[in-house]
């Protein structure tokens, strides 16, 4: 079996929702000295956190992906479901004395949300390296995490010649142009969605197949037209798999990924891992929460062959 490790954020979003406006709450003529509690009439705590929301999908369909990050004290009850899901959860290191990263988010009745983002245990992500992890793995997924552990695992993948993904996606504004393609260069994989594949473009000054020489394959999500795989000096479109209802999109990035990495570790052609992806992300957005989704993997192949031809090869994940 392939061995994944996923480095990234790990993260717990607590989410509220106001009754009313935010803007009505406002006075343009005193922003300057704003003060303003909102009470809330709901609030969610979710396991979040890009690392943990792919390994999340991999071990839905039969993988045991290692995830290597630091964690807070609060981190337990997060690290018990995980364990429980075979997510091997041993290189999430917890710093003492510090809450593991959250993001807070009110929204009113017109979607309006105010946000904010404590960075927490993964400010502490740079202290953790490759070197101390054994056996080597596999592939390495390098996600958003704190910049300096981002450039540090990239590196020491190239270092020891492990194939590494980059997945650089909400940290590409804080990331210079120079710095993007220092570490896309030598990748094995480049996961984007269109709008983070056109600032890369610009940061870089790199096109499409500009991009192609740096890294091997490019995954490019297009949200509800679906995603584009160019490898292999070939292009394969992947459609989006019918929602059953649309809940919330959080989250359906990280699932594409999981399940494409999951048929990629049985050596499936592009297109079916694409596929998978495809349909691994559509049952996130059917839930709230980007781990409260679940399916038996009888059920995932049922599904997915009522939307494509796997020619049988997925008959593997129901042993």
């Amino acid at each position: 079996m392939m061995d994944i490790l996923l480095t990234g954020s790990v993260a717990y979003d607590y989410l509220m929702t106001f009754p009313g406006k935010f803007e009505e709450q406002i006075l343009p003529e005193r922003l300057s000295s704003i003060s303003l509690s909102f009470l809330v009439d709901s609030m969610t705590r979710q396991r979040g956190g890009v690392a943990p929301n792919i390994a999340y999908t991999l071990a839905l369909l039969g993988k045991k992906p290692r995830l290597m990050a630091t964690v807070g004290e609060d981190f337990g009850d997060y690290r018990t479901w995980l364990d429980a899901q075979g997510v091997d959860t041993k290189s999430a290191q917890v710093v003492p004395g510090v809450f593991t990263a959250s993001f807070f988010a009110t929204t009113d009745q017109t979607s309006a949300q105010i946000a904010s983002f404590y960075p927490g245990a993964m400010a502490h992500a740079a202290e953790q390296s490759l070197k101390d992890i054994t056996p080597k793995p596999d592939l390495v997924v390098v996600s958003p995490n704190d910049p300096a552990a981002m450039k540090n695992f990239a590196a020491e993948c190239r270092e020891l010649d492990i194939p590494y993904l980059y997945d650089p996606s909400q940290q590409l504004l804080r990331l210079e142009g120079d710095e993007i393609a220092r570490d896309m260069q030598g990748a094995h994989f480049l996961f984007v969605n269109d709008y983070e594949f056109g600032l890369i473009s610009k940061k870089t000054g790199l096109d499409l197949d500009g991009m192609l020489e740096q890294v091997k394959i490019i995954i490019v999500t297009r949200g509800k037209d679906g995603a584009d795989v160019y490898a292999d000096g070939n292009e394969y479109h992947i459609p989006t798999v019918p929602e059953q209802e649309i809940v919330d999109p959080t989250g359906v990035g990280d699932a594409f990924r999981g399940g494409f990495l999951a048929a990629y570790a049985h050596g499936w052609d592009w297109e079916l891992c694409g596929q998978i992806g495809s349909l691994a992300a559509v049952y996130v957005l059917e839930q709230n929460g980007t781990q409260n989704h679940s399916y038996s993997r009888e059920e995932f192949v049922t599904r997915f062959r009522q939307h494509f031809d796997d020619a049988g090869k997925l008959d593997i994940l129901l042993y």
